[in-house]
């Protein structure tokens, strides 16, 4: 297991699905971890319980990501709680699906605000520190679907595609500072909404995938944390997909 004691942590997202993984597995881990949450207040607090029980520090704070004040807010606090902060989970995401002629243009404003704007968030909100103590980790989760767009998610797909130009640049803005910068993209992922999803929709998408199967939170979580880990020291402007070879 990667250690990351005495690490502190931000997870956005991190009250439900892969979000939660990964904030549980850096808790395993040994980091201190903080997650937002926008309204699912009861998981968010499940989670903080679950990480508190492994013996470190976790706090739950109600946080709009699209709102730059709320990002900025929301690490002055983690900063004054846990004394720091090291890593960036950015997590949090919405989709909101339509074909292109018929998308509306707030369907397009609330996925590009909450998954590319968002992430800029809370990025430009640590990035002063990261390059004041000239260490740090921000590790963004895109989609194989910003890599390769998809049928329906015109806004979706340019949100995660728009994450990893933001990966790359911070990657090189940042990397003088001993700060790495770098991207997760999963396929197809077993989480709630998934599970929950038109079997019709499930079987066509698992038939992409070589291995046959959805991946697990976990896997995303398993990832999140190694490049977290001193084990990655020298990675840096890499998008990394956890998809079962569903891309190829």
């Amino acid at each position: 297991m990667m250690n990351l004691k005495n690490r502190n942590a931000i997870v956005t997202g991190g009250s439900i699905g892969i979000g939660a993984a990964i904030a549980l597995k850096l808790a395993q881990c040994g980091a201190n971890v903080a997650i937002n949450f926008r309204k699912h207040s009861d998981e968010a607090d499940k989670v903080v319980e679950q990480i508190q029980a492994l013996g470190v520090k976790s706090i739950a704070i109600q946080a709009d990501v699209s709102n730059h004040k709320d990002a900025k807010k929301m690490v002055d606090k983690v900063v004054k709680e846990f004394g720091g902060i090291d890593i960036l989970v950015n997590n949090a995401g919405i989709n909101w699906d339509g074909v292109i002629w018929k998308m509306q243009e707030e369907q397009w404003d609330a996925v590009i605000n909450t998954n590319l704007k968002g992430y800029f968030n809370y990025i430009s909100a640590v990035a002063g520190i990261f390059r004041d103590q000239k260490s740090g980790r921000i590790i963004n989760i895109t989609s194989i679907n910003g890599l390769r767009g998809k049928f329906g998610q015109a806004n979706y797909s340019a949100s995660k595609a728009g994450i990893i130009g933001l990966t790359k640049t911070i990657a090189k803005e940042l990397g003088k500072y001993n700060v790495t910068s770098n991207a997760v993209a999963p396929g197809l992922i077993e989480t709630d909404m998934m599970r929950n999803a038109d079997e019709i929709v499930k079987e066509k998408a698992i038939a992409e995938i070589v291995l046959g199967k959805m991946g697990q939170p976990e896997d995303i979580a398993n990832l999140v944390a190694f490049l977290s880990s001193d084990l990655a020291n020298h990675i840096t402007g890499e998008v990394i997909k956890v998809d079962g070879g569903q891309y190829i």
